[in-house]
């Protein structure tokens, strides 16, 4: 029976299938062309791959360090809170529970739908929401009924999802073209760019850090969150790195840098799929966006609960089920909240919007490590080498990626930036005031 708080039960394979499950998405089927164009040959192109994969180390060892000091559920909250920014810890998590997460989901599983929908055409409008619905509802009675059962499934779907690109990956390598590789763009038709290039595979490379919201629910976190953390950075690096080999092998790069499905054009190149290349490319990211969005589901409720255990969030969301042992009420009232929102539109640029100010907060992430490691109680298990470099490597490699975010869209950024802090700090100052002083980290909440 739960004492009333999560209990340590995942291990290290749990850990790494949330990582990478979390990381590899739908965005993968078309980053590649994306890639190509940026870049504006074969040779910059797979190298922006690399150093894409590269940037994110930093970042990852910087977690692995914070987490093994503060082994909490919380993630970035945990850490700005114990960096003395409490009022920023709170605006991360106001911002991530209603523009982020439960957006993330419903983007997510609308869609699963619309691949869904090119086989079964039934499965549009309304139709398509309710089934939306219903693929949110399966997976989280998942992770709602057990932790342990949750993390398995995720090892499952996530070394499902791997063996499509694995096919991909050995295929093309058989049947890819040397000839794709010394393609050399006309005089002024395409700008080579390792900067643009680099920048556009920043994305495909977000997600293991997911692992961190779960601190406090895995065996020996000491050990299992950095071997999962930079174990996570080296696979999906591996294999972006090969499947962007194989996509330049297979199609010539003058259509690559013009696609929008790359994934799918490249394997109608492949002798025997050609004929089968849309429906396969389907199915596979059915099943890759499946495994991230179980992903979202199990990890993202962890933040509002460990935020109401300080008592910076809705009381109840510290609630653990007495079975169970999950945190029932934070899962069932995120799903809730994606589920209504699977009804509404224009989701994708609401979600663009407010990501600016995650990303801005993650840069403060990366930095709280200057100010944790002056408390007594930093004594991380894993202390990343060289660490005042690395901690700045981690930082310029996330204001890389958040000066992007805003050139896409300055004033929308400012503006929702400016609706989190005019919504959340009169919430923040209410609830520090009523239970800060009596809700110290650690301690239970009663629901």
């Amino acid at each position: 029976m739960s004492n009333g708080t999560l209990t340590r039960k995942l291990g290290f394979w749990s850990a790494l299938a949330i990582a990478v499950g979390t990381t590899v998405g739908s965005g993968i089927f078309v980053s590649s062309g994306d890639v190509a164009k940026a870049a504006g040959t074969p040779s910059i192109s797979i190298l922006a791959w690399i150093i894409g994969g590269l940037i994110a180390i930093p970042q990852v060892m910087v977690l692995a360090e914070l987490s093994t000091a503060y082994p909490e559920n919380g993630s970035g909250y945990v850490y700005l809170n114990k960096a003395g920014w409490r009022p920023l810890a709170f605006l991360y998590g106001w911002a991530t529970f209603w523009a982020l997460d439960p957006p993330s989901i419903s983007i997510m599983a609308l869609a699963i739908v619309s691949y869904l929908a090119t086989f079964f055409p039934f499965f549009s409008g309304i139709a398509g929401k309710l089934l939306g619905v219903a693929i949110i509802l399966v997976i989280t009675s998942i992770h709602y009924r057990s932790v342990k059962e949750g993390g398995l499934f995720q090892v499952i779907i996530t070394a499902v999802k791997i063996i499509p690109f694995i096919i991909v990956i050995v295929l093309g390598l058989m049947y890819m073209k040397a000839g794709n590789f010394s393609y050399v763009p006309a005089h002024g038709a395409v700008k080579t760019s390792l900067i643009g290039g680099v920048s556009a595979t920043t994305w495909a490379y977000t997600g293991m850090a997911a692992i961190c919201f779960m601190a406090g629910e895995f065996k020996n976190p000491g050990k299992i969150l950095p071997r999962a953390l930079i174990s996570s950075v080296f696979i999906v690096l591996a294999l972006y790195t090969l499947l962007a080999i194989c996509v330049i092998g297979l199609m010539p790069f003058d259509k690559l840098i013009h696609s929008n499905a790359a994934v799918s054009e490249a394997v109608s190149y492949i002798p025997g799929l050609s004929h089968i290349a849309s429906s396969f490319v389907a199915i596979t990211a059915i099943i890759v966006i499946l495994g991230s969005l179980s992903s979202c589901i199990m990890f993202q409720p962890r933040l509002e609960y460990a935020m109401a255990k300080d008592g910076l969030f809705f009381q109840r969301f510290a609630k653990v089920h007495p079975k169970y042992e999950t945190p029932s009420f934070s899962i069932i009232i995120q799903v809730t909240y994606a589920c209504i929102l699977v009804f509404m539109s224009n989701l994708t640029a609401l979600l663009g919007y407010f990501t600016l100010i995650q990303l801005v907060i993650n840069i403060l992430d990366f930095a709280a490590v200057y100010k944790c490691r002056k408390r007594d109680d930093y004594n991380p298990i894993y202390r990343m080498p060289m660490w005042k470099l690395t901690t700045i490597l981690a930082i310029l490699g996330a204001s890389w990626l958040a000066w992007g975010t805003f050139t896409w869209a300055p004033w929308q950024g400012m503006i929702a930036a400016f609706i989190v802090i005019a919504t959340g700090l009169p919430v923040y100052f209410y609830w520090n005031k009523r239970f800060g002083s009596a809700n110290k980290k650690g301690n239970d909440v009663v629901a």
